[in-house]
């Protein structure tokens, strides 16, 4: 039984690699995942998890909390939460993920910081990353991500962040490295009602994948959302909400082998900055 549990695991390893599902490669809030898995500009409460370089871009301390449901199964299924408060030194987050099911579950919990020199955003963050697997024990590990943003011009960005940059392992006993990549992204803004992302994400053990993502407000706050991914092609559509210091977003994804894909994210504002 023993033997079986431990093959079904690998399995289940295998598929949160190929379908960036775990905590590490997973991007994280409804408003990104909307727009086609974007990590580099969401500049939200959530850069905290996709790009610690973008919580420098802040107007204001954000709490937020969100849900993932993939694929019909609980045991892929994420929950988060993340908090960024602005000081006069910079802006400090902090986030804890859960992801999976009794059998198989991964959490983390870190410390972020960001700060805006002249143009450039740039941000790092240390995360202890655990991994857990009933009646196989726990592993840990630490983990250290970078990120940043370059403003262009009123119209351009350019960005680009770096998970796991050292290559932590599923433990210190094990030869197993955690994913590490890099995704490199350019946000063009061509009217204040539209924003187009172009992002290249690379896995340095999996072959690279084209993200295109598209907002467009009705209002000041009803925005509209759609992405499409490469390899494997996946369709996503969303929409998000705000009204004074709350705001909600929905992201629905499709992927043709797996199926289909549910996010919900809750934000508040906190105070201006």
């Amino acid at each position: 039984m023993k033997r079986l549990l431990f093959v079904s695991i690998l399995l289940c390893l295998q598929l949160q690699v190929e379908a960036q599902t775990d905590p590490i490669t997973q991007i994280h809030g409804a408003r990104s995942q909307a727009m086609g898995n974007l990590r580099v500009h969401g500049n939200d409460a959530w850069s905290y998890f996709n790009n610690p370089g973008g919580l420098a871009k802040l107007e204001q301390s954000i709490i937020a909390v969100g849900i993932d449901q993939r694929y019909g199964l609980k045991e892929l299924g994420t929950v988060d939460f993340t908090g960024s408060w602005i000081t006069n030194y910079g802006t400090w987050a902090t986030g804890i993920s859960r992801f999976g099911g009794k059998l198989f579950n991964q959490h983390s919990i870190g410390l972020a910081f960001a700060n805006q020199l002249g143009i450039v955003s740039i941000g790092g963050k240390i995360e202890w990353f655990q991994t857990q697997i009933q009646g196989f024990g726990t592993a840990n590990s630490l983990i250290f991500s970078l990120g940043g943003i370059l403003e262009l011009g009123p119209k351009i960005d350019i960005g680009a962040s770096i998970f796991n940059l050292n290559r932590g392992k599923l433990s210190s006993e094990s030869t197993q490295h955690l994913p590490t990549g890099i995704s490199l992204g350019l946000n063009y803004t061509p009217i204040p009602q539209l924003e187009v992302q172009l992002e290249l994400e690379k896995d340095i053990m999996l072959k690279p994948v084209v993200k295109l993502g598209l907002e467009y407000s009705l209002k000041e706050w009803v925005h509209l959302r759609t992405g499409i991914n490469s390899n494997p092609s996946r369709l996503f559509f969303g929409i998000g909400i705000s009204r004074d210091q709350f705001s909600f977003d929905y992201a629905y994804g499709q992927n043709q082998a797996l199926g289909s894909t549910h996010h919900l994210s809750l934000a508040f504002k906190l105070a201006e900055k």
